[in-house]
């Protein structure tokens, strides 16, 4: 599939330049319907004027809700069947959506279809991503079309290509590939991530990713303040850290504990050392929320925690090339 390729320094077209930016940053929600609620209503929550979501979006689980006659539908929801009538679908669906799952209802023939299919079944999966991502973006259209707020969302390597159209609308924009000016101060963002054991779809060796990267960050204008949005942490850093796999994908173990190694990208963080911005943000490991420095850049990852139903984010207050406070919140 084509990639998508911006030109030039783009800007919102909802704020004017200038001043502070107050961001409100978080990534990983995997499909959570109940985090993407609680990323939209961060902005009012912490007083932000933007809001950037840094990557991940789309669940990787398809839910079929069977009728199975006389108006009961059934459904294999975390390793329990559940049956329900015609007036508890809408339940149903919304507790499937908060768990980061993609409820689908169909009826048997259709079911036996998915399960004999796989390529059915594969397009039946992404035709239900990209039309629950378009629903997420309505959603936000609706609870930010009246506000000033900035709304940035990014793919991360998790995420097809697929949905890089339904990111995008007047109150939304996806930013990746892209340097755009958020007031005063340039982002730059890639949602393309070092190799890893899952083989996902926006993954490059390191030497191509640094290629990208120095291709994005040709386009910075050198007198902004920049920040960096990276959906890859740097290497090498307490923001990357995560159990080694086997290749069949089994936790490497050391004296009955998981073996901790880095799996950041070596050519994120020549990036910073090079550009300095005065942030970088940064997710894809869950389990490495921390905020560090790489010389005078301030490196944040907030992790996630998106199965419980949690969101885990970084309040940031930016003046100019000064970065006056960055909080880790969880709500």
């Amino acid at each position: 599939m084509e990639e998508r390729r911006c030109e030039g320094l783009r800007a919102c077209p909802l704020r004017p330049g200038g001043g502070p930016v107050k961001i409100y940053y978080a990534g990983d929600v995997h499909g959570s319907e109940k985090c993407w609620r609680k990323f939209l209503n961060a902005a009012k929550f912490y007083e932000v004027d933007t809001l950037v979501m840094g990557g991940d979006i789309t669940g990787k689980v398809m839910v079929p809700i069977v009728a199975r006659g006389g108006g009961r539908h059934q459904a294999r929801v975390l390793g329990r069947d559940e049956t329900v009538s015609e007036e508890g679908l809408d339940e149903l669906e919304k507790r499937i959506r908060f768990n980061g799952f993609y409820p689908y209802r169909c009826d048997r023939e259709e079911y036996q279809r998915l399960e004999s299919d796989p390529a059915h079944r594969e397009e039946t999966f992404t035709r239900l991503m990209v039309e629950e991502v378009r629903r997420w973006i309505r959603l936000a259209e609706q609870r930010l079309g009246d506000t000033r707020i900035q709304c940035y969302v990014m793919p991360g390597n998790d995420d097809e290509f697929a949905v890089d159209e339904a990111l995008e609308s007047r109150y939304v924009i996806n930013p990746d590939n892209a340097v755009v000016d958020l007031g005063g101060v340039q982002m730059l963002s890639c949602s393309w991530t070092n190799p890893t054991p899952w083989d996902s779809p926006r993954e490059l060796p390191e030497d191509e990713l640094a290629a990208r990267l120095e291709g994005l960050a040709a386009q910075l204008d050198p007198k902004l303040p920049t920040i960096f949005n990276l959906h890859c942490p740097p290497a090498d850093t307490p923001l990357d850290r995560a159990p080694q796999l086997t290749d069949d994908l089994r936790v490497v173990m050391d004296g009955g504990e998981p073996r901790i190694v880095s799996v950041g990208s070596t050519a994120v963080r020549e990036l910073i050392e090079r550009y300095q911005p005065v942030l970088a943000l940064h997710g894809h490991i869950h389990e490495s929320k921390g905020i560090a420095k790489i010389g005078r850049t301030t490196i944040v990852n907030p992790g996630s925690a998106y199965s419980e139903g949690v969101i885990d984010g970084a309040v940031v207050d930016l003046r100019g090339d000064t970065l006056k406070s960055c909080q880790l919140v969880t709500g």
